[in-house]
C-alpha cells in the first residue's frame, strides 16, 4: 500500500491504516484461539493481569489495572467465577471487601492461551528476517513510548 498523500499526513494515516489491519489480524486470531478455551478477550485480559499479579486482587484494583468501569470488572469476574476460572476470597485486612484469584483451571487456560499466542505470533512475524523482526519491534517500542 503506497500513501495517497505526501508528506506527514499520509504517512500518519497510511501508519494508522496499517496498524487497523494489523490489530484486526489480531484480534482475529484471538477471537479463534479463546473461542475453543471458553473465554472472551476481555476475560482473558483479567485473567492474565491475574496471573501477572503475586497474589490476590481486590475487585477494585483489577477495575484500575484494566482501565475499566467497576461494574464491568464485576461482570468479568461473575463470568469467570461461573467457569471456575477465578474464585472469590475474603479480604483478611477488611471483612466489607472481596480478593480475586485465579483457580488452577484459570491458570491452565492463561498458559494455554499464552501460548498459541507466541506460536500465533511467531507465525505472524516468520514473515520477516531477523533483522526486519528486531527493527520492527524497535520501532513499535519507539512508537508506543517503551524505549
Amino acid at each position: 500500500m503506497t500513501s495517497t498523500t505526501d508528506g506527514p499526513a499520509g504517512d500518519s494515516a497510511e501508519f494508522l491504516t496499517l496498524l487497523h489491519a494489523a490489530m484486526r489480524q489480531v484480534r482475529r486470531d484471538a477471537g479463534a484461539r479463546l473461542r475453543p478455551a471458553g473465554t472472551t478477550p476481555g476475560q482473558y485480559r483479567l485473567l492474565h493481569v491475574l496471573a501477572r499479579c503475586d497474589g490476590p486482587r481486590r475487585l477494585s484494583a483489577l477495575a484500575t489495572t484494566l482501565d475499566v468501569a467497576p461494574r464491568s470488572i464485576t461482570s468479568k469476574v461473575d463470568d469467570a467465577e461461573d467457569a471456575g476460572l477465578v474464585r472469590r476470597i475474603p479480604d483478611p485486612t477488611d471483612r466489607r471487601a472481596t480478593l480475586v484469584e485465579l483457580t488452577d483451571e484459570g491458570r491452565a487456560v492463561v498458559e494455554e492461551i499464552g501460548a498459541a499466542r507466541a506460536d500465533e505470533a511467531g507465525t505472524l512475524l516468520a514473515r520477516l528476517s531477523d533483522v526486519e523482526r528486531a527493527e520492527l519491534l524497535r520501532l513499535l517500542r519507539l512508537v508506543a513510548g517503551e524505549v
